[in-house]
């Protein structure tokens, strides 16, 4: 699993109802976003790329890079819950992942859309804006140790996509065991 430690800022509750394909009928879509050519800000994209070679059962993995504007209509297909898998800047040691949580209610619904600049927080107001029903969303972080311009992961980073993987499994394990509605 490399030398990445893990932290969640985000708590799985129950009476929640998110999931795809899963046994509590929700759908959960595993988002890797990115862009490869800004060295550890492609690790969303290397995530989604590991967990392609075996997907979990109960969700959609999918490598959206820098499309976020195609991210924003997936969405619009009728998602419960987004696990987004990005490289954040937290403070932490390269190469720490960490699970977050973002607050949809405190999100302000976008009033336009702006297709070349969709980052992961526009998506998300795009998202509010067209009243897309998201239930949930995490994010599975990486801290970056190197986003210039400049191509492949860095050590640490690289070494940290089978652990990320392992999160996003046991996220989505744990979102398709959960009872209830939100």
């Amino acid at each position: 699993m490399g030398k990445a430690r893990v932290v969640s800022d985000a708590v799985l509750r129950e009476g929640r109802s998110p999931g795809r394909a899963s046994r509590t009928g929700a759908r959960i879509l595993v988002a890797g976003v990115g862009n490869v050519f800004l060295g550890d800000d492609g690790f969303g994209v290397a995530v989604a790329a590991r967990l392609a070679e075996d997907p979990p059962a109960s969700a959609t993995v999918a490598d959206f890079g820098i499309r976020g504007m195609h991210l924003a209509y997936e969405l619009m297909n009728g998602y419960d819950v987004l696990v987004l898998v990005d490289a954040v800047a937290r403070g932490e040691v390269p190469g720490t992942v960490s699970v977050l949580e973002p607050d949809l209610a405190a999100i302000e619904p976008a009033s336009g859309v702006d297709g070349h600049g969709m980052n992961p927080d526009s998506v998300l107001g795009c998202c509010a804006g067209f009243g897309v029903p998201l239930r949930r969303a995490l994010v599975v972080g990486c801290e970056p140790a190197d986003c210039s311009y400049r191509w492949g992961l860095t050590e640490p980073v690289a070494e940290s996509v089978d652990a990320a993987a392992a999160v996003v499994r046991e996220l989505v394990a744990d979102l398709d065991t959960v009872r209830g509605t939100s």
